[in-house]
């Protein structure tokens, strides 16, 4: 692993390397005591989960706790996940999805076909004016463009009345019970 600019390295057993220095001055007292300074003006240490410990003076744990897993608990967190996916509540979601996306992928992919189709096979049809200098490719291209956004209109639209509120209700219901698996803890 390449330390980078400032932040600390690993060696192979897990344990920090000490930071090298790119100014060529060695580490400050505070260093030295284990908190290490970060001089990358873009390096953001709080994102990156540095510097900020659970309660003020107090150290951060040392080790990430390992995930439990199957021989803690039981039950695994996949069994979860084949459960909801196999209960009915699930399936009804899919459904509502597919009974409105696949009728409306056809449409709009053969519409778009028919345009170009239209275009290469019949430019005569789509020369032909329809006032002034707008002509029948010219109103097609424009509608490809407004079938576009009122697909997507009306895909948000089925999305927030008829599968969101299910589907967040398929989270809730799946995150509890993988807190169950996982000992209360998410």
């Amino acid at each position: 692993m390449q330390p980078s600019k400032g932040r600390p390295g690993s060696d192979r057993a897990g344990r920090e390397s000490p930071v090298e220095r790119l100014d060529g001055v060695g580490p400050g007292p505070t260093e030295e005591a284990g908190h290490l300074r970060y001089d990358d003006p873009w390096y953001d240490a709080l994102a990156s989960g540095w510097g900020e410990s659970a309660g003020a003076g107090v150290p951060a744990p040392a080790a990430v706790p390992s995930a439990r897993g199957e021989s803690e608990t039981g039950v695994a967190a996949a069994d979860v996940y084949l459960e909801v996916q196999r209960s009915e509540a699930f399936q009804e979601v899919r459904r509502r999805y597919r009974r409105f996306v696949v009728p409306g992928f056809v449409a709009f992919f053969a519409w778009y076909v028919g345009y170009v189709v239209a275009a290469t096979t019949a430019p005569e049809l789509m020369a032909r004016p329809v006032a002034g200098a707008v002509n029948v490719a010219l109103v097609a291209g424009l509608g490809q463009f407004l079938t576009t956004f009122l697909f997507t209109w009306a895909y948000a639209r089925h999305a927030r009345l008829r599968r969101d509120r299910a589907a967040l209700e398929l989270r809730w219901d799946t995150q509890e019970l993988t807190r169950g698996v996982n000992g209360g803890v998410s």
